[in-house]
């Protein structure tokens, strides 16, 4: 099979993002049940609920800004150069802004906006990873824009690798010493992990910069850079302000929701320590789980936006229908094996690494989130990359308030389903109005039977003959195993079946 250029490095950056996305939250794994063991459920709640200040200085300073840098680069701009060292400036400046503001108004915001004074010392440690996620962000968005991914996925596994290693060394320390590790520990980890991730793109960028793709942004000639800037920044900002006003609000609503789900489980009776552990099992143990097979949608994402903007530029309608054709494929056979596996294994998973059943309950039911989640992801993607960035975020803003209604109402009656059925109404809902969207800009094949009915017969074959195989007398070796080295060959039983049934149907059918 002969595959263009372009498709061979849209297929090695997948491949790429996809290979580092999984060894990375593989690490993140070891590193969640370190971190469930040692601060505990609460912990990890009090924990998360830091996270929406980091999220929105994000959208302020970094996220925009970085899509913006790479959509400039891949459709073609002659100053891609100059496009990544202004949106740099911009962002960084930014940001230390961003992270003086919230040292010095930490106390107010723990207690107004978190509503948890106990992240008031929390807050000044997580804003000094502020400058550093905004520098890391805008080399990654350059190299994105280029469909050069290792520099990337290099990033994103040495800030995992280097947090892990500096917090185990730093509890190891405390133990010694006798001092009692608390949630402190893991707000240290994620600014060293963001330090590392910008130490290692800034000097990967320095010393292996990257080539331009296009002759005739090797051949243009720069001017000096405060010209360069003034040139540069109002169409680049252009792009970011509406981006980064829709992120801004997405964050503020996602908010939104971390500060009111332990609120609304008081409401429903718990005690704070029981809301915040709920909090915690949910946020901290179960959602990875469900987010783990993501690294594959995250990838496509990721190089589908910069992809689907260079074949707009280039009016290549054919290209973009391949690729939301795909898109759609891959996220759906994905998305069904997903809920085989953790509703099979769920609990299984959940006892095994966190000896927590709520856990085991929690991936169980969330696994239906899986299919609508993959698919909003990658189609999302597509829609920005054809321009529609006020589509996406009108849509998204709606799935989200919907997700909140379930919260606020709901909890207070029904406890912490209410928000498990929120969570799945709101993902449904999103990839329902992205995918009719898209029906307006591209045309896209659409066969049900191919994309739906043929991985769930395919993977209710691979559980029958996981079935078959764990009947075998030899099947009373997996005993001897660790019960999560259990579990774990038995999902690679059934991959490594599914896969295979998959690529010989797949086959079959080329071939009539």
């Amino acid at each position: 099979m002969n595959l263009s250029p372009r498709r061979q490095a849209f297929i090695a950056g997948t491949l790429i993002l996809t290979a580092t996305g999984f060894l990375s939250r593989i690490l993140g794994f070891f590193y969640r049940i370190f971190l469930s063991r040692a601060i505990g459920a609460e912990g990890l709640g009090v924990y998360n609920m830091v996270h929406p200040v980091f999220g929105i200085c994000f959208a302020l300073c970094a996220g925009s800004i970085q899509t913006a840098i790479s959509r400039f680069v891949a459709a073609g701009t002659q100053k891609g150069k100059t496009v990544f060292q202004t949106g740099l400036v911009i962002s960084f400046s930014m940001s230390l802004v961003l992270a003086a503001a919230v040292c010095r108004f930490a106390p107010f915001l723990a207690e107004h906006l978190l509503l948890e004074p106990r992240c008031a010392p929390l807050l000044p440690i997580m804003a000094l990873a502020v400058p550093c996620t905004a520098v890391h962000a805008c080399v990654n968005g350059y190299y994105y824009g280029l469909q050069k991914t290792k520099v990337p996925a290099g990033t994103q596994l040495a800030e995992q690798m280097i947090r892990i290693a500096a917090v185990f060394l730093i509890a190891d320390i405390m133990t010694e010493q006798g001092r009692p590790i608390t949630v402190r520990l893991a707000v240290y980890g994620h600014l060293i992990g963001e330090a590392a991730a910008t130490l290692f793109s800034m000097l990967s960028f320095v010393l292996f910069p990257p080539e331009p793709q296009r002759q005739e942004e090797k051949s243009a000639i720069r001017p000096a850079f405060p010209q360069a800037f003034r040139e540069t920044a109002p169409g680049l900002m252009a792009l970011a302000m509406p981006l980064m006003g829709n992120r801004l609000v997405l964050n503020l609503l996602s908010s939104a929701e971390a500060v009111l789900i332990p609120n609304r489980l008081l409401t429903f009776g718990l005690s704070s320590g029981e809301a915040y552990s709920v909090y915690g099992v949910l946020t901290g143990m179960a959602m990875p789980f469900i987010l783990f097979p993501s690294a594959i949608a995250n990838s496509m994402a990721v190089l589908l936006l910069p992809a689907v903007a260079e074949a707009q530029s280039l009016g290549k309608r054919d290209q973009i229908s391949s690729a939301v054709t795909m898109s759609l494929r891959y996220s759906l056979y994905m998305g069904i094996f997903c809920i085989g596996i953790f509703t099979r294994f769920g609990n299984e998973l959940g006892m095994a690494v966190f000896r927590d059943e709520s856990a085991g309950h929690f991936i169980a039911v969330l696994s239906w989130l899986c299919p609508f989640l993959y698919l909003s992801s990658t189609t999302g993607s597509i829609l920005n990359g054809l321009g529609r960035t006020g589509t996406t975020f009108l849509q998204n803003a709606a799935s989200l308030l919907l997700r909140l209604a379930f919260v606020f109402f709901g909890i207070p009656r029904f406890g912490i389903s209410a928000l498990l059925w929120g969570m799945l109404a709101s993902e449904i809902f999103l990839a329902f109005i992205h995918l009719v969207s898209l029906s307006r800009k591209a045309d896209f094949c659409w066969n049900a039977w191919s994309m739906i009915a043929k991985p769930a017969v395919l993977l209710i074959l691979s559980l029958g003959i996981l079935n078959a195989l764990l009947s075998l007398p030899a099947a009373i070796l997996l005993e001897r195993l660790h019960p999560f080295f259990q579990t774990a060959v038995k999902i690679g039983i059934t991959s490594v079946c599914y896969g295979g049934l998959l690529l010989l149907f797949h086959r079959r059918t080329g071939n009539k």
